[in-house]
């Protein structure tokens, strides 16, 4: 099942103003089209949150497909292009030209539009406009070969064509920066008295090594990945301990290189006790349960 997020960027929709149906209208398209929604919101016109929201779908949820609604005309809020283009390593000019091009049937204004699309990993995300019928025309359009394009995306090659297997390379980490602004915002933050990060890295010395002071061969990399589902139990799991309020956790995978990052973990909770115990509780049981790791030696 393709995978997919409607992200909505309004500043009167996110403030309660203004009712979104552009968003419900994407998601009914896209599941009738064969896309599981998994992620859905509603954020301001700020581009540093545009950008989390995107790359936590990419990197956290690892969804086939992000799709935004709203922010790409001429206003000075209008920005989702530029963020899209922030957190994209590869464009995919076709899909935005393909759209002008539909909405130039309707009305000659469709050259305005600045919507983009790029591809993060292996996400493709899209822009559309914001006004639910320009949304539902220009994801018409281009619908079946976005749905081809994310088919190629999650077979690592052609969709037509059987790949041979190769290691993933690491996934591009998330900006601390961005996730504290986030949960800073997030509901309930008015009750967190503290926030502690958790950032674990591939190191060169090998783990018997450090734990049982065995002469090891220096490590080189790490093939690391992680299951999804234990993942989930256990961020929920400490999201239940005692006056903790936000949990938010990033997990690498493929193989990974010495220095690269293999977790980011963030807890909020209303006193350093609680937080310190939640935080020791959730990295231990993500190294113990949740993640599958092989050290690369010399």
């Amino acid at each position: 099942m393709k995978t997919a997020a409607v992200i909505t960027v309004s500043d009167k929709g996110a403030a309660g103003k203004r009712v979104d149906t552009s968003g419900p209208a994407i998601k009914a398209l896209l599941e009738e089209a064969g896309f599981r929604v998994e992620y859905t919101a509603i954020i301001p016109d700020e581009k540093e949150l545009i950008q989390a929201q995107l790359i936590h779908c990419a990197d956290e949820l690892g969804l086939a497909l992000a799709v935004t609604t709203g922010g790409t005309g001429f206003s000075p809020r209008d920005v989702t292009p530029e963020a899209t283009q922030a957190v994209t390593d590869r464009i995919v000019p076709g899909i935005p030209e393909a759209m002008r091009a539909e909405s130039m049937k309707v009305t000659d204004r469709g050259c305005l539009s600045r919507a983009t699309a790029g591809i993060r990993a292996r996400t493709l995300i899209v822009n559309l406009p914001g006004s639910e019928k320009a949304a539902r025309e220009n994801l018409t359009a281009v619908l079946p070969a976005i749905d081809h394009g994310v088919e190629m995306l999650l077979s690592q090659g052609s969709a037509d064509c059987a790949q041979p297997t190769v290691p993933r390379r690491g996934e591009r980490p998330p900006s601390m920066d961005a996730w504290l602004r986030e949960a800073k915002a997030a509901l309930g933050s008015e009750g967190v008295g503290m926030y502690l990060t958790h950032n674990g890295v591939v190191r060169a010395t090998a783990r018997a090594q450090v734990r049982e002071g065995e002469e090891r061969p220096p490590v080189r990399g790490m093939r690391f990945g992680y299951d999804e589902e234990k993942v989930a139990m256990a961020v929920e799991e400490a999201k239940r301990l005692p006056g903790i309020v936000y949990v938010r956790v990033w997990l690498n995978r493929g193989e990974l290189s010495v220095g690269d990052d293999l977790m980011y973990v963030l807890i909020g909770g209303d006193i350093r006790p609680h937080v310190v115990s939640a935080l020791e509780s959730l990295v231990g049981t993500l190294k113990t349960k949740c993640v599958i790791e092989e050290e690369l030696s010399e």
